[in-house]
Formats: C-alpha cells, sequence, structure tokens
C-alpha cells in the first residue's frame, strides 16, 4: 500500500547537517521536527544541489575535526536519507533560471547564495511551499514558508514574512 502525503516540505542542507551531525547545535531540534513532520505525512523532498552542500559541509567539518576516518559513515547515512532515485535533479535548470538565480542574490544583497536561490526557484517550479531550515534568509521568499522549529508546524496557517518577488 502506497503513502499517502498530505503536503510537501524540502529539507535544507542546514537542516539535514543539524539531523544527522549528534554534535550540531541544532540536532535537538531538527530531530524532533523531522519527527513531527515525518509523523504529519509530510512527503520530504531532498534536492541534488542540497546534496553537494550536505556532502561538502560534512567533510570540510570531518576533516577540520582531525575526524575524516567517519566520512565514510556519514556518507552512508546521507545516502540511506536521501537516496539517488529520489533527489530531484536542479542543476539541469541553472542555464534556463541563471539571470533570475542572480536577481534574488542581488535582491537580498547575498544573503542568500546561488545554491538557496536555486532551491527557491526550485520550490517556485513545483508548487512547494514549505522549507525546513534553520537559514533565516529563506524569509525573505515570499512563495517560501520556513520551518524552523515545532512552533512553526503548529502555526500553519501564519503566513510567512518576505520582501522578494
Amino acid at each position: 500500500m502506497q503513502k499517502e502525503y498530505t503536503t510537501e516540505v524540502i529539507l535544507d542542507a542546514s537542516f539535514v547537517i543539524a539531523y544527522l551531525d549528534i554534535r550540531d547545535k541544532w540536532h535537538d531540534v531538527a530531530t524532533s521536527v523531522y519527527n513531527q513532520l515525518r509523523d504529519k505525512n509530510l512527503r520530504f523532498l531532498y534536492l541534488d544541489c542540497v546534496m553537494n552542500e550536505i556532502l561538502s559541509v560534512f567533510g570540510k567539518r570531518l576533516e577540520e575535526k582531525g575526524l575524516s576516518q567517519e566520512f565514510r559513515t556519514k556518507l552512508h547515512d546521507i545516502k540511506k536519507l536521501m537516496p539517488k532515485d529520489e533527489l530531484i535533479w536542479t542543476y539541469t535548470k541553472v542555464l534556463d533560471w541563471y539571470d533570475e538565480i542572480l536577481q534574488i542574490m542581488e535582491k537580498s544583497e547575498g544573503r542568500l547564495n546561488f545554491h538557496d536561490a536555486l532551491i527557491a526557484l526550485t520550490a517556485r517550479e513545483l508548487g512547494i511551499k514549505y522549507i525546513a531550515s534553520f537559514d533565516k534568509d529563506f524569509d525573505e521568499i515570499k512563495w517560501l514558508m520556513r520551518i524552523k522549529g515545532e512552533e512553526r508546524i503548529k502555526e500553519d496557517s501564519e503566513s510567512s514574512t518576505s520582501s522578494l518577488n
């Protein structure tokens, strides 16, 4: 029997990293929110550009802590959470969206980076309203509501504050 989902949420790199890294300051919050979202039958969406960020951050983080030998285990955990066949391939849209990506970056004065803008445009293209992220700069995207903690899940009807078009 196929699982029925009520809505979809993009999981951003900051959220997934916190969820997977028990040493991360946001780990407990991310775990609690992840479990609540899963229990509410929200479908998690994983983007290739988010995978890129996650792998890069974990590689660097483990190297800086002298724990590079842990990368293989972390890679296994990431691949289990975000299987290749479940990734949404956003990089194929970069050429078409390049100018708009740069516009978003410019309007946010660089607070939203290239990947953030790509994520935002992907959400708009797919009609996705929610992103789980600890990156407050996503609050500037008018078509996205950022889930950052348990209080946001309960405030489903609350409209997001935004300044970008």
